[in-house]
């Protein structure tokens, strides 16, 4: 630290010793003036200063004689008689008012009235500190002045939960949603091998929110699904299913006459891989539930028409997870899965002598 220090005390001794007068003695005379024009004090923004206290004056032109001011006035009204004068669009007449008449603006009265509060409120809000008034502000509809946490926090306890008043700024925070479910534990390859080997004991495959599934892998599954005669429920939920597995999928419910319940949800299909799967349904009979709801793409108005009119066709779906957003085929579509389960029940009840009701004759 001392060393720092003698090293400090030493540079400052060397500018002390230097000569001023010998520095100066060896500057030019160009050095000199521009010297000078550095060290003179003007202020350029001050209007109220002469022209001479604004700027340098860099003029080296010698002077060509003394100031007269009455030929500089004869110059200055030459030279403004020869402009020529702007041509007036109404002509001036004495007492005439050219142009907008200046109207002063109309004071608009408060049409708050004022506010009658109760005595021991009103000396609570004046002796209240500016962090308490922006807390109370925010709650009561100012929510630019805190963000939601410190407007829930304001909410649920007394404490103050904005302590910097009104000169506090609200910053956009990430929040972060913690998963409640844990993840899949489902063995992709393993259950692929038992719906190859048509296993009897696996009737629900769920391979929902495992992202990191091939495409080609999810393919195998919608082939070996042709010839399963046990899975009734496959979900494939946020599994980045696009429309190549959606393909796929469409060809194995062709064949497949045993699945009653699919689960699509969460992908990345298009309209084009929406419309192969309900035009295999019109020569699908068995499947019952079909959920293809929240994909990255939107379907547009074409897709939800061309998907009303194959629906239309189809007899055995009961169930639907998709929000049209077109009013005619949403109403549309829901008449026909009303259909389907009014079709559903009144085979039920042909076919089960329990539920179908005799008449009784009474003997007169």
């Amino acid at each position: 630290m001392s060393d720092l220090f003698d090293a400090m005390q030493q540079e400052h001794d060397k500018y002390l010793k230097l000569d001023e007068d010998e520095i100066l003695n060896q500057l030019t005379a160009e050095e000199l003036e521009q010297l000078t024009l550095d060290l003179e004090d003007l202020d350029p923004d001050n209007q109220l200063l002469p022209a001479g206290h604004r700027q340098k004056d860099q003029t080296k032109k010698d002077p060509t004689g003394p100031l007269d001011r009455e030929k500089l006035l004869e110059y200055i009204e030459d030279e403004a008689k020869k402009l020529e004068d702007e041509e007036e669009f109404v002509p001036y007449k004495p007492g005439l008012k050219r142009g907008k008449v200046f109207e002063a603006p109309k004071k608009v009265e408060s049409a708050l009235p004022s506010a009658n509060l109760d005595p021991e409120l009103e000396d609570c809000l004046n002796n209240a500190t500016e962090a308490e008034l922006t807390d109370i502000a925010a709650i009561l509809g100012m929510h630019t002045l805190m963000n939601n946490d410190q407007f829930y926090s304001s909410l649920e306890g007394s404490d103050i939960a904005n302590k910097t008043g009104f000169s506090s700024m609200t910053k956009c925070e990430l929040k972060v949603t913690q998963v409640n479910e844990p993840p899949n534990p489902t063995d992709v390859e393993d259950t692929l091998r038992r719906i190859s080997e048509d296993d009897s004991t696996l009737t629900k495959v769920n391979l929902n929110n495992i992202k990191n599934i091939p495409i080609h892998t999810l393919k195998d599954y919608a082939e070996q699904m042709k010839v399963n005669t046990n899975v009734t429920t496959l979900s494939l939920s946020n599994t980045r299913t696009n429309d190549s597995v959606a393909f796929a999928i469409a060809d194995m419910l062709k064949i497949n006459r045993t699945l009653k319940v699919l689960n699509m949800e969460s992908n990345f299909m298009t309209g084009d891989g929406i419309l192969a799967i309900l035009e295999a349904l019109v020569e699908n009979d068995v499947l019952e539930e079909l959920r293809i709801d929240n994909q990255r793409s939107q379907f547009g108005n074409k897709v939800e028409k061309e998907m009303t009119a194959i629906l239309e066709q189809n007899t055995t779906l009961k169930k639907l997870g998709y929000h049209f957003n077109l009013q005619g085929p949403r109403s549309r579509v829901a008449d026909f899965i009303m259909r389907n389960n009014d079709l559903k029940r009144r085979t039920r009840v042909d076919y089960n002598p329990s539920s179908v009701v005799s008449k009784t004759y009474t003997k007169k």
